[in-house]
């Protein structure tokens, strides 16, 4: 018999599918994350169709015969290089064959732009690709690879956004790595609803999935976000796929950062650091240097330098502090690259533990170059630039701070210290304040490292 076709309504955040419309997800709680969704039916008496009294379903099923781990033979595909290294450094050594990679980005960020490159790279090396592009035109493709250079023009270019038509002429061309841009203009006639719904997204990274596997062609999806910085779309998208980029930066600062929040095939948070230009991105061979380019000459107060583990890589980052008298009757408390609560918990520990109070002052709290700082490796030097800031007293720029802060004022250690160490000693930096239990038995011997115990030990120590 024929499917009959029925709605449901699909929360975009978890998956889970609802009989008729809500404002709340029963499953996960979220609000208003219900969207209406066609779906086509299983044939009727499709499920009744059962073999005998075990209950499995007698549709297409067979019963195979499992295999053991240590019976599996075989060696792993060799990773393509794109010839970006901080591309390839991301995706932890270059892209798999037969993967399937989502980059997500705000509008303008310069994803488009860093999958062509890529492209380019890999047509220079031999590797066939093709460029399905959903969005733009043939011609205005065309003159972004004008802007890349001659490397651009051997690129195969197709411009669809049915997805049968992409995966037959994928499969006619047969290509190292196919590029969609955007998984949310791509659609399937086998289901109704326009592109972008939650039904067209999911069953087209399905299938895509499908073909990257069954063909070994790597497929490379550009997805756009929402309001919230996540990926439009159902969240069940970013289970489907191997690994997920997200492009981030802001747009008036001429640095992008490719992060790697889900990888299959190499270790997530690593972050690759490109400069825009007139020619495209250019990958940033020490980030740590960008991020600290304007340290030169004499420090203002309220700046503190921090190393952070990003994925692999050590990185410095510079944080700021501003806090002045206030205006307004309620203090503000602003932080741009850090955790509004976090902040707000430390300011109370500095109050309770160290006796620098900020009740009347508005607090705001920077990450220069558009960086994040998520690990609490970098509580030390929030607090020093706080404590700099409200006693107008410039901490010295050949100085770093590396540790945690508990709730009791004491200074916790972090991982990896070595290498935070080692990279702080590298860029120049004469001074090390870190947990004492976590004082290494080796520093660098241009590096003076102090153990400490408490933040007031910190405040006395610079202070002197």
């Amino acid at each position: 018999m024929m499917a009959r076709a029925r709605t449901v309504f699909r929360c975009t955040d978890c998956g889970a599918g609802h009989p008729k419309w809500a404002g709340r997800c029963d499953t996960c709680g979220e609000w208003n994350t219900l969207v209406e969704e066609p779906v086509a039916s299983a044939p009727v008496g499709a499920a009744s169709r059962r073999r005998d009294g075990s209950g499995a379903l007698g549709a297409g099923g067979r019963v195979v015969e499992p295999q053991r781990l240590g019976d599996v033979t075989g060696t792993d595909a060799a990773r393509i290089k794109t010839g970006l290294v901080e591309f390839d450094f991301v995706l932890g050594g270059g892209i798999v064959p037969g993967s399937l990679v989502l980059v997500g980005g705000e509008p303008g960020i310069g994803k488009s732009t860093i999958l062509l490159q890529v492209a380019a790279e890999l047509e220079q090396r031999g590797a066939p690709t093709l460029y399905v592009s959903g969005e733009e035109s043939a011609l205005q493709v065309k003159l972004r690879a004008d802007r890349l250079g001659a490397s651009a023009q051997h690129v195969a270019l197709l411009s669809e956004t049915l997805l049968e038509t992409i995966i037959a002429t994928a499969t006619e061309h047969s290509p190292a790595v196919m590029i969609v841009d955007s998984i949310q203009t791509v659609f399937t006639a086998d289901l109704e609803g326009a592109p972008g719904n939650v039904g067209q997204v999911r069953e087209c990274a399905a299938r895509l999935m499908r073909f990257a596997k069954e063909r070994g062609v790597a497929v490379l999806l550009i997805g756009h976000v929402t309001k919230g910085g996540g990926i439009a779309g159902p969240k069940t998208l970013e289970h489907i796929v191997d690994t997920v980029l997200y492009f981030e930066g802001e747009s008036s600062l001429d640095h992008r950062v490719l992060r790697a929040t889900k990888n299959r095939f190499g270790s997530v948070d690593e972050i690759g650091v490109f400069r825009m230009t007139e020619a495209g991105l250019v990958a940033v061979a020490n980030p740590s240097e960008l991020f600290l380019a304007h340290r030169g000459g004499p420090q203002a107060s309220g700046s503190a330098v921090t190393a952070l583990i990003e994925g692999t890589r050590p990185v410095l980052v510079e944080v700021q502090a501003l806090a002045a008298k206030s205006g307004f009757g309620t203090p503000q408390r602003v932080s741009n690259g850090f955790d509004a609560r976090r902040l707000a918990m430390l300011l109370a520990v500095l109050e309770r533990r160290a006796g620098l109070s900020c009740a009347s002052l508005d607090v705001f709290l920077n990450v220069v170059g558009g960086a994040r700082l998520q690990e609490p490796a970098g509580d030390l030097a929030i607090a020093a630039a706080l404590a700099s800031s409200v006693n107008d007293r410039p901490v010295k720029a050949d100085t770093v701070f590396i540790g945690e802060i508990g709730l009791g004022g004491e200074v916790r250690p972090v991982s990896q210290i070595e290498r935070r160490l080692a990279e702080a000693d590298k860029m120049g930096m004469r001074a090390a304040f870190v947990s004492k239990r976590s004082v290494p038995s080796r520093t660098p011997k241009s590096l003076r490292v102090h153990g400490i115990e408490t933040i007031q030990d910190v405040f006395e120590a610079f202070a002197s």
